[in-house]
């Protein structure tokens, strides 16, 4: 009996042998690229939305939207689904998906604004896209509501910044676009306050730290 065992072992292929687990190496955290890349990207259109400096035309924003807030954001939504954050996934990968598909609307080759030349729907097309929008911003509002205050503040003003955009859309109402133009540069501002909040706690010794507070008995890191 113990040779046969012993006999089974020599035989056994060297790959099915036990070795010892290797130490992954830790992975750096994708929320501060993903919060940059969302909140330059929304600062800029909103800016241009709120008709600043006379800007009525939003095009200049179309690079900015397929790379910076669309890829680059899309890919820090992947790489938050390994570290367990289902939120941070979902949102950036939502989002990334959202600049992209914006900026697809405006690039003359895809056809779509062509395809509306014809008729009046364009702002009840774009309202819906919006509409659709301002719904998945909500729930991620909701779920942020047991997470940080600053979350919560982040979607909340998303949430209402696409609120006016569909007003702006299917009113034809300059002051309601606008309004959703200030209301999102107050959004891209928090998203900056929560990404350095977030690449300063990663800093072995950080000159300072930013609180992102507590909402609903949700966490807290200071």
């Amino acid at each position: 009996m113990t040779n046969d065992v012993e006999k089974a072992e020599s035989n056994t292929p060297p790959m099915y042998h036990a070795h010892p687990r290797k130490t992954e190496p830790s992975t750096a955290n994708p929320s501060t690229l993903g919060l940059f890349s969302f909140a330059s990207t929304t600062f800029i259109l909103s800016l241009y939305n709120a008709q600043t400096r006379g800007i009525t035309t939003p095009n200049v924003v179309v690079g900015m939207a397929a790379f910076c807030g669309g890829l680059a954001q899309f890919l820090a939504g992947m790489w938050e689904f390994p570290r367990n954050n289902m939120l941070g996934a979902a949102a950036f990968t939502s989002y990334g998906a959202f600049w992209m598909s914006y900026a697809l609307i405006f690039i003359p080759g895809s056809g779509i604004l062509a395809a509306y030349e014809e008729t009046t729907t364009l702002p009840s097309a774009i309202g819906i896209y919006l509409l659709t929008w301002m719904f998945v911003t909500f729930f991620f509002f909701l779920v942020a509501l047991r997470t940080h205050l600053a979350f919560a503040i982040l979607f909340g003003l998303l949430t209402t910044t696409f609120g006016c955009l569909v007003g702006g859309e299917w009113a034809a109402s300059v002051n309601s676009t606008k309004a959703g133009g200030i209301i999102g540069v107050l959004t891209a501002l928090t998203a900056y306050y929560i990404g350095l909040a977030d690449l300063l706690a990663s800093q072995p010794n950080p000159i300072f730290n930013l609180p992102l507070g507590t909402w609903l008995g949700g966490s807290k890191k200071d």
